[in-house]
């Protein structure tokens, strides 16, 4: 069998793999490219050459410099005076989407997503609003952002590794910029002007405080001499119940201690703070033999007296939490617990995270991060099956409780992005000039071809670490190791594409069906070929993909292969039309409630916008 037909084999099904997503796609690239070794289309001693290519060392290196950004107090600078901008909804979306457009050419695009999420969350609940209308404009102005410069997005830094390859030298930091920076501008007046109003509005629904309206669902339980609780630890409370149910604090006098917190043995007296459905009330009454709150005798002494209404109104309160839990789950009364100073923190779930696929069980959360799981939401809603029974998946939004020094550490170590905390602040302003003096000299480096920038930034994320602004820890968790595998194992394969001839075949079969039309045609059916390609695999994946097969065309043409690579690298970024294309989208997916068929509405126009201003563009820039 030809090498190229066993190409084709292995692309075929490492594409089926992606759109599956059974697997994580760092695990499918891994398959493919050990797939390829055994059939003898990579070397055995060129398999892992890919994983030192200057490619996947830039984009390592800007995923620690992000990292530093976020640390250094970027987003309180930018939330400060973002959330001035009053109740416009067009000055919201101008001002979020821009600086996420601006960032993004700066840093890695997810990580310029990463500051803003939480400040559009919190623009959205200031002015009571749904943030659906402002996270997906958010999403895609950060993917039209990442267009601009070589480190903004890597098939822009895959794209201008393979032209070195090709032609001896790289594009520069600002080769990108005539057409990134077009695209970019038009696409955000698109967003502002007319897209936005074709974004689904989950109104209410999506908030996560109408998700996570903890006062809704908190219920005081009474630790009686009798109660099959007393004596024991929250934890042998859990596993005798068989149930991750939280205890998000254990009063005991006049003290209160938040539960995570609490090893000792529960005693009778006690008062349990918990977040519980029907189901758990139940299971906590009659295996736990825990009772109505700390007033509940009391209740039924008044009840018994039949004593005016006003005069139970409070401690009536607390029982009527207990009775919705138990009648009617979906109507659930307010209870009068106060959540002062419980540390809880809504998070999102990333594409990377060690949680996905998961159990909160197999985890061991609150063992090994001290943190406890009260709640999940998904598509916009609330789950309501048992905790343990959940799976994690990328989007979700989770409601943790945990100690306010480790949140941010446990949380960055999960691969989980607050979103916004209540009564706690995550991270501190620190060495903000630092950071931008430090990114500031890579780029001049590169400017002036003073360095490679695979070396360049790469010594910039040294001197970031060493000089404290970024802790060594967090660089090494900063590296989102699933796409550097992803790079890794794929570009050998797409080599393999290129040596083995398959590319070639690809190429004079779009130059026989395009030979009786100008050029111009075949580089749009290359522009629409890779933006597809993006929407159902990674898009670093469809750059390298795509790239020797651009190539391989432009060279059948006779013609100069910058305007080829320049169409890859724009449409691979135009991962508008799914949840899965981009990180971008989905991060947004859970808190802003959409669905999957949310993002084509206004992400197919957005992407039709891109051709007609990026088409051009290149052929004025980088003419045939």
């Amino acid at each position: 069998m030809a090498d190229s037909t066993l190409v084709f084999i292995v692309l075929g099904l490492t594409l089926a793999a992606f759109v599956w997503g059974r697997f994580r796609y760092d695990l499918v690239a891994l398959a493919a490219l050990l797939g390829s070794v055994l059939l003898g289309l990579v070397p055995s001693e060129e398999a892992f050459l890919g994983f030192g290519h200057p490619a996947v060392i830039t984009v390592a290196a800007v995923l620690v410099l992000s990292r530093g950004f976020e640390r250094s107090g970027v987003v309180d600078v930018i939330a400060e005076q973002v959330l001035k901008v009053g109740e416009r909804l067009f000055l919201q979306l101008l001002v979020l989407t821009g600086t996420v457009v601006v960032l993004s050419g700066i840093m890695n695009n997810v990580g310029a997503l990463a500051l803003l999420l939480p400040v559009a969350m919190r623009m959205a609940r200031e002015h009571d609003a749904s943030p659906s209308i402002l996270l997906m404009p958010l999403a895609f102005g950060s993917l039209l952002g990442g267009l601009t410069t070589l480190i903004g997005t890597p098939p822009n830094i895959i794209i201008s590794a393979y032209r070195s390859g090709v032609t001896g030298e790289s594009f520069g930091m600002f080769s990108f910029s005539p057409v990134g920076a077009a695209v970019a501008l038009v696409g955000l007046a698109f967003i502002l002007l007319v897209g936005w109003r074709l974004v689904p509005q989950r109104a209410g629904k999506a908030s996560t405080e109408a998700m996570f309206d903890t006062a809704h669902y908190l219920v005081e339980l009474r630790v009686g001499e009798e109660s099959e609780a007393n004596g024991l630890t929250l934890r042998e409370l859990q596993e005798e119940l068989e149930e991750t149910i939280p205890v998000l604090a254990v009063v005991r006098g006049e003290r209160r201690r938040a539960g995570h917190a609490f090893f000792g043995a529960l005693k009778e007296g006690d008062i349990l703070l918990v977040e519980a459905g029907p189901e758990e009330m139940k299971l906590l009454e009659g295996k736990a033999g825990l009772r109505l709150g700390k007033e509940a005798e009391d209740d039924e002494k008044e009840e018994e007296a039949e004593e005016d209404s006003e005069s139970t109104d409070d401690s009536q309160t607390q029982e009527s939490v207990g009775q919705a839990d138990k009648s009617d789950a979906d109507k659930p009364q307010k209870g009068g617990v106060d959540t002062e100073g419980l540390q809880l923190v809504e998070a999102v779930v990333r594409n990377d995270s060690m949680m996905v696929n998961r159990t909160v069980t197999q985890l061991r959360l609150h063992n090994q991060f001290g943190l406890h799981l009260v709640a999940v939401a998904r598509d916009g809603g609330r789950l309501k099956q048992r905790l343990h029974e959940i799976r994690f998946r990328p989007g979700d939004v989770l409601l943790l409780q945990g100690g306010e020094s480790e949140l941010s550490e446990s949380l960055a170590t999960l691969g989980c992005l607050p979103l916004a905390s209540r009564n706690l602040t995550l991270g501190q302003p620190r060495m903000l000039l630092a950071s931008l003096a430090i990114f500031a000299a890579a780029i001049l480096a590169m400017i002036f071809d003073l360095l490679p920038a695979a070396v360049a930034l790469s010594l910039a994320a040294l001197v970031t670490l060493m000089v404290g602004v970024l802790p060594l820890r967090e660089g090494y968790q900063a590296i989102d190791g699933p796409v550097i595998v992803l790079l890794g194992a794929m570009i050998p394969v797409g080599q393999a594409l290129e040596t083995s001839g398959g590319a070639n075949l690809i190429a004079e079969g779009m130059l026989a069906l395009g030979s009786d039309w100008p050029v111009v045609v075949s580089l749009v059916a290359l522009f629409l070929l890779s933006m597809v390609l993006s929407n159902v695999i990674n898009n670093a994946a469809a750059a390298v993909l795509m790239a020797p097969i651009a190539a391989s065309l432009a060279s059948g043409f006779d013609v100069s292969v910058d305007p080829f690579l320049m169409v890859v690298a724009v449409s691979a970024s135009c991962a508008f039309l799914t949840p899965i294309g981009h990180q971008s989208n989905t991060l947004v997916m859970g808190p802003g409630g959409y669905r999957f068929g949310d993002y084509w509405k206004l992400g197919m126009p957005l992407s039709m916008v891109v051709l007609a201003v990026a088409m051009p563009m290149i052929l004025i820039v980088w003419p045939l």
